[in-house]
């Protein structure tokens, strides 16, 4: 059970908003299949997606995330020790139909995201009313990528999504190897200074919480909760550009520093540019990178 508690807070006291679960799974999964992409940071694909006469199931939400990887999401009302399991055999459908998803992902977003898909790492996202010990035990030993996410309701309006566990399972060996390699290849290019600064980026996000993983495309690096929070771009040849989930409204940008690049494209998700030249303006961006990581 969740320790967290909401007040209702007026000029004459507080009063306590009681956690509840919903009436049936169906309202939970409707209400996040309308709000998958702000709530998840998973564009919508499929509900109550059939798996054909071999595996004979439904898979209960399709989708894919901010960095082009096929999510699958299953939900249950209550706790239930067969959801995970449940999810990695549609894990294993998809992994053995992956024409059918991109096939889908074309449909609804076009040839480009279909012809960059992530399958390296599909992801599955459980979200149940809550999870046992033994859950959260059984997704760090394994191999896929795997989101336990627990759901409460509150009052008549407000949904509450708590990580309980985020795992990437055996894709960090890979990227330990990739960040050697690109940190070789900075080097020869751009000499030790960017790479101790790509660095000290890394862990500097990574330092940020223990449920932070670390997915890379070819483009960007991306720093995930639930969802993408900032995205490393490879180091160029005085700086090193990071993007955030900061809302640049909010906050006083400082020219050679920091920019607002809402609505201009680059690579990676976030709204503000970040640009760093010497350990000090790592220093100087913590504030801004703990702000982008609460927002996630």
């Amino acid at each position: 059970m969740s320790g967290l508690k909401l007040f209702h807070t007026t000029n004459s006291g507080v009063t306590e908003v009681v956690p509840r679960l919903a009436e049936v799974e169906a309202d939970v999964q409707g209400l996040i299949e309308r709000h998958m992409e702000t709530m998840l940071g998973v564009r919508f694909l499929a509900s109550e997606y059939s798996t054909g006469a071999v595996y004979s199931g439904r898979i209960d939400s399709l989708g894919i995330d901010e960095n082009n990887a096929p999510v699958i999401v299953e939900y249950k009302r209550g706790v239930d020790a067969g959801v995970i399991n449940q999810g990695l055999f549609y894990l294993s459908w998809l992994m053995d139909h992956r024409a059918e998803f991109d096939h889908l992902v074309r449909d609804r977003f076009g040839t480009g995201p279909a012809s960059q898909v992530l399958w390296s790492g599909p992801r599955l996202i459980c979200i149940a009313g809550d999870f046992t010990r033994y859950d959260v035990h059984a997704v760090r030993e394994h191999r896929r990528p795997i989101d336990l996410v627990r759901y409460r309701l509150f009052g008549s309006d407000l949904l509450g999504l708590e990580t309980v566990a985020s795992v990437r399972g055996g894709m960090r060996v890979a990227y330990r190897t990739r960040r050697r390699a690109v940190a070789q290849t900075a080097a020869d290019v751009q000499g030790a200074s960017m790479v101790e600064l790509a660095s000290a980026v890394d862990e500097a996000l990574l330092g940020l919480g223990d449920g932070v993983n670390r997915v890379e495309r070819k483009q960007y690096w991306a720093y995930q909760r639930l969802r993408n929070f900032a995205c490393v771009c490879p180091p160029q040849r005085s700086k090193l550009l990071v993007y955030l989930k900061v809302d640049p409204k909010d906050i006083e940008l400082v020219p050679g520093f920091t920019r607002d690049v809402s609505g201009l494209g680059h690579h990676g998700t976030g709204d503000l540019e970040v640009q760093l030249r010497t350990p000090r303006d790592v220093e100087s961006a913590q504030d801004l990178f703990r702000a982008s990581y609460a927002a996630a």
